[in-house]
């Protein structure tokens, strides 16, 4: 969870991002969460309905800044939709729901308000917006990301982070899977033409597939890292994040071991230790 991605942020987090995308930025920053959850509001010019993605927090203030947000840009919110169902971006949403009398869309039937869910190969479209949906699992089973194509961006949730690497949730996210979905991602921005990440948290990116092959090289090393300390003699989870996460903040650590849990499991089922 260090580092910085390739690719030029924008110079802050916040507003308008690309022509169809504003981001309303949470207040609720974290070592987990960065500057805060990014609220997306998206919209086709000319169009007065809106979709929002990841109401965020339960946090009145922010749920009725995001509500605000888009009025002043002249739209409605007519659809809520959500990428993942942690408390950091779907705990709001509920609560947001009240405010818009929208329905609520996500994988997991236990995060969806309304009868319809959402899938991978879906496409939504409202007031003339199009987004498709991909399953994305591995930082947590019920993972999607969206493709807005007519942006050539994608809306990656905390699939890809605008700054640093995610986690994988285990039990409930897996390093397969992960590793998968990073490769779906890659091969969306090597031949459909996306070049910007609206992530769940941090600065826009502008160059998705650096940004997915840095992830990939990171997962890549991490695992081998994970491989070699358990080759030494770090046995625990635990012990495999001192050793290899020794420079990582250690308020990061716990959701180190929980990576470090999916990559023994992942070496496990390859028979690699």
């Amino acid at each position: 969870m260090t580092g910085i991605l390739p690719g030029a942020p924008l110079p802050r987090i916040g507003g308008p991002a690309t022509e169809r995308a504003v981001c309303v930025l949470a207040p609720n920053p974290s070592p987990m969460t960065l500057d805060g959850t990014n609220t997306w509001i998206l919209s086709e010019p000319g169009s007065d309905l809106a979709v929002v993605v990841d109401p965020g927090p339960l946090h009145e203030d922010h749920l009725r800044a995001v509500v605000r947000t888009a009025e002043e840009l002249g739209k409605r919110v007519a659809l809520t939709l959500l990428t993942h169902g942690h408390a950091d971006h779907a705990e709001g949403a509920a609560r947001f729901a009240e405010l818009t009398r929208t329905p609520v869309r996500a994988l997991d039937p236990a995060h969806r308000l309304g009868g319809e869910g959402l899938h991978h190969g879906d496409t939504v479209t409202t007031g003339g917006l199009e987004l498709r949906v991909l399953g994305t699992p591995g930082h947590t089973s019920d993972s999607l990301c969206f493709h807005l194509p007519t942006d050539g961006a994608v809306l990656t949730g905390d699939t890809v982070l605008g700054r640093g690497t995610t986690m994988v949730a285990h039990p409930d996210g897996t390093l397969g899977d992960y590793l998968d979905s990073l490769r779906r991602l890659r091969t969306l921005a090597a031949e459909q033409g996306v070049a910007t990440v609206l992530p769940g948290h941090g600065p826009v990116l502008a160059d998705a597939l650096g940004a997915v092959d840095y992830y990939l090289a990171h997962r890549a090393s991490r695992l081998a890292q994970v491989e070699t300390a358990v080759e030494a003699g770090h046995r625990t989870a635990a012990d495999v994040v001192a050793h290899v996460y020794a420079d990582v903040d250690r308020s990061l650590w716990p959701a180190a071991e929980l990576s470090v849990r999916a990559q023994l499991r992942y070496l496990e089922d390859h028979g690699l230790i």
